[in-house]
């Protein structure tokens, strides 16, 4: 064997780069949106253990929905290329770039075993730039081809050193092979087919036997006419280690399955659910279908699922013959490989090999697979192909008259195959334009159809997006997956009626169940989503609850593990105001996934429902265990422990909202929270900070901007709250809270009393009935001296708050002004009729008392929320001279009671308003 050149590494890896370059333009797309972007695994707040328990696509392998596709080597390459870069698709193609020239690399040195090394180099070029690799490398989800391809190829070059001098055993090569099939395999499954090549490299490259040679030696020693070799005894020892170490591999393979097979519907691979002949015809014009691609890669199809390639149901069908024909040359190469001895004869062996061992798993032979043809498993199978290729063009180009020409050939072949390449790497740039050129290959796939719908659905083009899905339903009327689309899009277009239509379309197409009988036909868990959509779409209708509860519940007894049945259903209950049995639906969910965060923190809103807050902490505790970053309970379960009223507790509920608004940086409401625990810590400066933070975020931010003016009304800033007010009540004119407070600062701050009286009068023309606007109204006439007009409105708030107190009080007092001014003694009362200034005083109750009147009037009714300061203007005349013989130190401990009970008050607001 000879060895690599650092020239023909550098030859092989510039062709490579040329090719794939545009490659690291392209996204995500098809497959890798569940493999990358939806794919928990990669993340690292999952246990690296998750990766050896769930498949390639995140899904955990007990799972009957799972496609027991186990590659967790792959996927902690994915898990890599996340930890530097997240979710950069740059990275993740450019990986796919290098392990790509790596194989061809290790390629080249494989067709030196069997090549010259000129046609060694020309069959790793044409295996570099051939087109077929497109999907395998500029997919990243093609990362399994690459990545198990580069440990096959080691563990068969491994295996070819296990020849000792004088035909010894050497081991340590064996053991090596076992270790790197066994990795292999771990990246993707078909890596456990290179032992097969190895056994054929041992028997008929290594030892150099020949199928008559091996026939001539079985029928000697049954005739007893002689015995087994010593080498072939060590050929067969060496085999029964690479059969037992295979059989190994295969008995664990089948423990981590958990013995399932993978459940695929009649859409994904049509041909395994029909009957004989049309299955056994299909699978087999399939394979001159995968020979044809590999020969002529000119329309390549990212999905050839469905319609794609009709089923072949007769024996006259015309594509028999294709069959026949393909099986005719291969059945001949076969024949020539095993008959004649010499090199020509063991490269088109170890050609063959590669590919047809390797493609065994995709061919239907032993279990049905979720697809009809798959570019990307062509991958392996290649390497065969081109070192036949190259091995035919080798014997042509010896003859002098064919020379030039096959040059010319190989020439325009290579050149061509980069070209494709090149423009092929385009398609995968988005979704939209890989699956539009999909359909230029076949119109006959409905799911072509579709994905094109769901690309422009992802741009929120409905309209163009429901003319594919339509489409998708003309070419597959039966494709109950295209209906629920055209119900999911006419749901975004706000066309109820027309999406509910499509969805009961798609549910007739469902399976019916047999009252009193097991169900036992498998259904695609996204076909089970019809039920799920047009539950959630009648729910919307109050009267229609008990009806979409009967959709959930059906969806349930079809697949008593439909996890997504149980957590709709749960929401429903709870907006039907069943606590109880939306905790059962969350529970059985729960049963099924004790890993979803999601889960328990909809259990731990049921404990909320159910008044249970210990236990609802506990839940979303055990959420964020499992999810430190789950947004919602970060959120949720700072807010429960602030409105606990534990000191205690505050410091973890600022840490989780600080965690939130790391998250969510645009959400005002975490801000604004992180504000309200701010001042009831009676952190001033730092609650206005983050008020001010939220309101910038959303200036129209109405609890934000009450609290904040609230906050400098408290801290002696009335001044300044002015204008926050005047900005909450542009937006929100009706905010009687907000208008009482801007009465009472411009009252007692700005004396302003006509500013006062329209904020007053406003809040009446609001609610006529609001007992707190309607006694600082008569405050105000008060303030005007217009004391008829006082005690007119004094009489009818009492009226609307009879059993309040100080009402009757205030009342009392104002009538005795009246009478002390119209006594003889007294000046005369002005024409305006206003009282006079003059007259006798009458003391009003302390302050305190006033201010705890205030307070018991929060606990009324919503409506009466909020008391003002203006109340204690009636008695300002009097208290005025009488709070002048007061003290200091009384002075200072009234003004200290006084905002304390401002705080009491509004602490009591917001718990009961939410403000």
């Amino acid at each position: 064997m000879a060895d690599i050149s650092l020239k023909e590494v550098a030859l092989i890896i510039g062709v490579v780069a040329a090719c794939y370059w545009n490659s690291l333009f392209c996204g995500f797309v098809f497959d890798d949106v569940s493999a990358i972007l939806d794919n928990k695994d990669l993340h690292p707040s999952t246990p690296l253990k998750n990766l050896f328990q769930n498949d390639f696509w995140g899904t955990p392998m007990s799972e009957e929905r799972s496609h027991k596709s186990y590659r967790p080597l792959t996927v902690l390459t994915f898990r890599l290329n996340y930890l530097f870069s997240e979710l950069n698709a740059v990275s993740y193609h450019l990986l796919n770039l290098v392990f790509h020239a790596v194989v061809c690399v290790v390629f080249l040195k494989v067709c030196k075993l069997f090549l010259d090394n000129r046609s060694s180099v020309i069959a790793s070029l044409l295996f570099a730039v051939h087109p077929i690799h497109t999907e395998a490398v500029t997919g990243v989800v093609g990362r399994a081809e690459l990545l198990s391809s580069i440990f096959f190829l080691a563990a068969f070059l491994s295996y070819t050193k296990s020849k000792g001098s004088d035909n010894t055993i050497v081991w340590t090569p064996i053991a090596v092979t076992v270790f790197l099939v066994a990795v292999a395999t771990l990246c993707k499954e078909q890596g456990i087919t290179v032992v097969g090549i190895c056994c054929v490299y041992e028997v008929f490259i290594a030892q150099g036997y020949t199928f008559p040679m091996l026939l001539d030696a079985a029928v000697q020693v049954l005739r007893g006419k002689g015995s087994i070799p010593y080498s072939m005894l060590q050929t067969l020892l060496k085999l029964i280690v690479l059969m037992f170490s295979t059989l190994l591999l295969v008995v664990v393979r089948v423990q981590v399955i958990q013995s399932q097979l993978p459940v695929f519907t009649r859409f994904d691979n049509p041909a395994a659910v029909n009957p004989f002949p049309a299955r056994q015809l299909t699978f087999n014009y399939l394979l001159p279908v995968n020979a044809w691609l590999l020969l002529n890669p000119s329309e390549l199809c990212c999905d050839w699922t469905m319609g794609t390639i009709p089923l072949v149901e007769s024996l006259f069908d015309i594509r028999n013959i294709a069959t026949i024909t393909f099986f005719c040359f291969l059945g001949s190469l076969i024949f020539f490989s095993l008959r004649y001895p010499g090199d020509s004869s063991k490269t088109v062996l170890m050609a063959l090999c590669l590919i047809v061992l390797p493609f065994i798993p995709a061919s239907n032979l032993f279990f049905p697979v979720g697809f009809v043809v798959a570019e990307r498993v062509l991958y392996v199978p290649s390497m065969g192909f081109c070192i036949l290729v190259v091995h035919g063009w080798k014997r042509l180009s010896s003859k002098n008259m064919l020379r030039k020409l096959s040059w010319i050939c190989l020439s325009v072949v290579l050149f061509t195959h980069a070209l494709k390449t090149l423009h092929r790497n385009w398609d995968w740039e988005s979704e939209y334009t890989l699956f539009m050129s999909a359909l230029k290959v076949n119109k006959n796939n409905a799911k072509l159809w579709n994905n094109v719908g769901h690309a422009l659905e992802n741009e929120k083009n409905f309209e163009r997006a429901l003319r594919f899905f339509i489409q998708a339903t003309h070419v597959q009327p039966d494709d109950i997956g295209a209906h629920m689309n055209v119900g999911r899009t006419y749901k975004n277009l706000n066309k109820t009626k027309e999406a509910e239509e499509s969805y009961m379309i798609a549910k007739s197409l469902m399976p019916q169940i047999i009252p009193g009988k097991k169900y036992a036909a498998r259904v695609a868990p996204n076909h089970l989503n019809v039920y799920i959509n047009l539950a959630n779409l009648i729910r919307t209708n109050e009267s229609r609850l008990e009806e979409a509860d009967q959709l959930y519940r059906q969806a349930i007894s079809m697949r008593p593990d439909f996890k997504q049945a149980y957590i709709s259903r749960g929401e429903l209950l709870l907006k039907m105001n069943k606590p109880l049995k939306a905790k059962e639906a969350y529970l059985r969910a729960l049963e099924l996934d004790q890993t979803n965060a999601d889960l328990w923190y909809n259990l731990a809103i049921v404990f909320i429902e159910l008044k249970d807050p210990t236990e609802a902490l506990k839940n979303f505790n055990q959420a964020l265990e499992l999810n430190p970053k789950h947004k919602l309970a970060l959120f949720n379960s700072a807010l429960l422990m602030q409105e606990s009223g534990d000191a205690r507790v505050r410091p973890e509920a600022k840490q989780r909202l600080l965690n939130y608004v790391k998250e969510e940086p645009q959400d005002a409401n975490g801000y604004f929270n992180l504000g309200m625990l701010a001042m009831d810590d009676k952190k001033d400066t730092e609650a206005e900070t983050w008020m001010k933070k939220a309101i910038k975020l959303q200036p129209n931010f109405r609890s934000a901007l009450f609290n904040l003016a609230l906050l400098y009304s408290q801290t002696s800033k009335e001044l300044i709250a002015l204008p926050v007010l005047e900005e909450l009540l542009r937006y929100y004119p009706d905010h009687t809270k907000g208008l009482i407070l801007k009465g009472d600062i411009l009252m007692n701050q700005k004396k302003d009393i006509s500013g006062a009286k329209k904020c007053f009068k406003k809040i009446l023309e609001l609610d006529p009935n609001n007992v707190q606007g309607k006694h600082n109204l008569c405050v105000v006439y008060f303030e005007e001296r217009d004391l008829i007009k006082a005690e007119k409105c004094l009489v009818e708030t009492l009226a609307l708050a009879p059993h309040e107190e100080y009402i009757q009080r205030h009342l009392n007092i104002v009538r005795s002004k009246i009478a002390s001014l119209a006594a003889p003694e007294q000046s005369t009362v002005p024409a305006d009729g206003t009282a006079a200034v003059g007259g006798k005083k009458i003391a009003f109750e302390n302050l305190k008392v006033v201010k705890n009147e205030q307070k018991n009037t929060q606990t009324i009714s919503n409506k009466n929320k909020g008391q003002s300061k203006s109340k204690k203007r009636i008695e300002k005349n009097n208290a005025d001279k009488e709070t002048q013989k007061k003290s200091t130190k009384e002075i200072k401990d009234i003004e200290k009671k006084r905002v304390a009970a401002l705080k009491r008050l509004e602490e009591i607001e917001r718990i009961l308003n939410g403000e």
